[in-house]
């Protein structure tokens, strides 16, 4: 499908289907693209179908990057074809496992918010901001989505700010304040007859979609390769040119570090990482025309899994584990 190929002219059922035959040339992107190939069974209409998919990655738990992300979208799916009960299983499930990815909180408690359970929603956005929010000043992006879900349910509710709902006030940079994108009251103007209400609804909508096409407009992160030992091993291993390049592993991890703390000096915002393994790296070697041992290549395999969603965000969040692997927190390894 092309990128700009309007969403009413969409194929749905046809897009998922070659979503999942590139998922059989590519398994290391296999995740990814049957979550894409699932969206569009779902907007197709074929929600047990979609669930099959979701059921096919969740059969294979021990390859998946994100196992709650997968099933808090099969528990939403399941939600809207009738499947409550087996829904709501799901659900308790990933609130139970407390997951330290935003994704699975949000998708989970706006599917509560759609099927009108608001303080049920409330509860599971209050219990991922408290694990979440970090203590300190900044608040990474990828949580803002849940302060503002929490903010927005809140108000739905008619309950009296609080610290959060301030927070999310403060992070918010539209024209239009959230109090009023949340005022329960602008569902009512939907159906006025007055001219200068429906005027003002329109305007609204304008300023949340533009907030909306900003976030979906931003670029994906700049992003420096690692190599696991085991990977970087094998790599040299196969294409010993690649030595001057990774004279050794625990170099190669300092180099990671400091590159992305130039890059953060100079300015440079939304850094990631993004980890290599060899299979992968061969396919993109071979797609490009090119041999596997010319390092020219390897900034461009980055910035192609960058590209595919495949980085991880710089510098991890407090108490988050270090992104060389190790099992001590990011400030206590390569954060020091």
């Amino acid at each position: 499908m092309r990128p700009d190929t309007p969403a009413e002219n969409v194929d749905h059922t046809a897009e998922a289907a070659r979503l999942e035959r590139t998922a059989g040339l590519y398994p290391e992107d296999a995740e990814a693209l049957l979550l894409r190939a699932a969206a569009h069974l779902e907007l197709s209409g074929d929600r047990p179908a979609a669930t099959t998919l979701y059921d096919r990655l969740l059969s294979t738990p021990g390859i998946l990057e994100n196992p709650s992300l997968v099933r808090a979208l099969k528990a939403a799916n399941l939600w809207e074809y009738g499947h409550e009960a087996e829904a709501r299983a799901i659900i308790e499930g990933i609130r139970a496992t407390a997951p330290r990815d935003p994704g699975p909180w949000l998708i989970v408690a706006e599917s509560l918010e759609t099927h009108d359970e608001l303080e049920a929603a409330e509860d599971t956005f209050t219990e991922a901001a408290r694990l979440l929010l970090p203590d300190t000043p900044e608040t990474p992006l990828p949580l803002h989505p849940l302060l503002y879900g929490r903010h927005r349910v809140r108000r739905m509710r008619g309950l009296p700010h609080d610290d959060w709902d301030t927070l999310a006030d403060t992070l918010h940079t539209g024209p239009v304040t959230l109090d009023e994108l949340h005022d329960p009251k602008r569902v009512w103007s939907l159906g006025s007859d007055n001219p200068a209400e429906l005027q003002a609804e329109i305007s609204r909508l304008r300023a949340e979609l533009g907030t909306y096409r900003e976030a979906l407009s931003r670029p994906f992160p700049v992003a420096v390769l690692h190599w696991p030992a085991p990977e970087l091993a094998e790599l040299l291993s196969a294409y010993p040119a690649l030595a001057t390049e990774y004279p050794s592993h625990e170099a190669h991890l300092a180099t990671i570090e400091s590159s992305l703390r130039e890059l953060s000096s100079s300015g440079t915002a939304n850094l990631g990482i993004v980890t290599g393994t060899v299979p992968s790296y061969e396919a993109f070697a071979a797609s490009e025309a090119t041999s596997p041992d010319d390092p020219t290549l390897l900034p461009q395999y980055a910035t192609t899994l960058a590209s595919r969603g495949r980085a991880v965000a710089w510098p991890p969040g407090v108490g988050v584990g270090c992104w060389c692997g190790s099992e001590e927190a990011y400030e206590g390894c390569h954060g020091v």
